[in-house]
């Protein structure tokens, strides 16, 4: 089949990494069309391809509108979940329900169809809090308090990694799952911790140079610029084996502390750190195992000083 005539639904496409994967795949040729329900997304991320591509409006939770845009696709990639971490506290039943009903509507509606090609996007939040670091692919993954609403988010992630695994044993000649990691970029919105960061740096002046971090400011994570994710991402799409799950990160370790202080001397600003606590359930180490994806050809090109000016610049 040629790239012209494939076609691709990507669940979630009009959100900051659905937006841009749509962006891969237009360069490389492929047919595209986008489902969400729009609430979190934004077209305009997609206003450079808007003639190129199909927009559907649909509810991953609604099998009849999902099972009708599935008709004559042959892949599917699909995003379309609650993220942010505030969501995942503040609204852990929507979180499940997305899940829950989100991932038999797309294994169902894969089979009805007869598509043989799915990737699925997990989280690092599966890992949790992790025996090794790095962490590759093979830790067991978590959820230790089946209480803390936080957990509605990676026990979602974990359901769509085991039914992806055994559906994908029956019904799919190529399904892929790959694992996120603090994947950050310019338009990406406010509720993550590198854009946040800079949208508030901008109301630090020399008369107010409070800047709250939660935790201790000792807590660790890795971050992927956005480029980088999609580098890796088209990896998978050319090299990514059946049945296989893919860490995308890197190994470039930064404290939450040292990420403040950094955002802000790229800004030139000034701050005091004031800490808060830690909402029960955050881990204090996050770092992948990047071996499996470089074996593909991955090479990271962005580090975090170059990855947050080029968010500095479109603010």
């Amino acid at each position: 089949m040629s790239k012209k005539n494939k076609k691709f639904l990507i669940t979630g496409g009009t959100g900051f990494v659905g937006s841009n994967i749509c962006h891969l795949l237009i360069k490389l040729g492929y047919q595209i069309t986008i489902f969400d329900n729009n609430t979190r997304g934004d077209l305009k991320r997609l206003s450079s391809i808007k003639k190129q591509v199909k927009f559907v409006k649909g509810d991953i939770r609604n099998y009849y509108q999902l099972n009708k845009v599935l008709k004559n696709i042959d892949t599917v990639i699909h995003l379309a979940y609650i993220n942010g971490t505030k969501y995942f506290y503040s609204k852990p039943v929507d979180v499940l329900d997305v899940a829950i009903k989100g991932n038999l509507n797309i294994f169902e509606g894969c089979i009805n169809h007869k598509i043989k090609e799915l990737y699925i996007a997990s989280s690092s939040e599966v890992y949790q809090t992790p025996n090794k670091i790095p962490t590759n692919e093979n830790e067991p993954l978590k959820i230790p308090d089946i209480f803390n609403p936080r957990y509605s988010y990676g026990g979602g992630k974990i359901l769509s990694e085991l039914m992806g695994v055994h559906y994908g044993k029956k019904f799919f000649k190529k399904l892929i799952i790959f694992r996120p990691h603090n994947v950050y970029g310019p338009n990406m919105g406010n509720e993550h911790v590198i854009p946040e960061f800079i949208s508030r740096l901008k109301k630090i002046n020399k008369k107010n140079k409070k800047f709250v971090i939660q935790g201790s400011g000792k807590e660790i994570r890795s971050f992927i610029f956005i480029d980088d994710f999609i580098q890796a991402f088209e990896l998978l799409l050319k090299k990514g084996k059946h049945l296989n799950i893919y860490n995308i990160g890197t190994e470039e370790k930064i404290s939450i502390k040292a990420l403040a202080l950094k955002i802000a001397k790229l800004k030139n600003k000034k701050i005091n750190l004031k800490h808060t606590n830690l909402r029960e359930g955050s881990t204090k180490i996050r770092c992948p195992d990047t071996g499996k994806i470089k074996n593909l050809g991955f090479k990271q090109k962005y580090n975090l000083d170059s990855g947050i000016n080029k968010i500095i610049k479109n603010n």
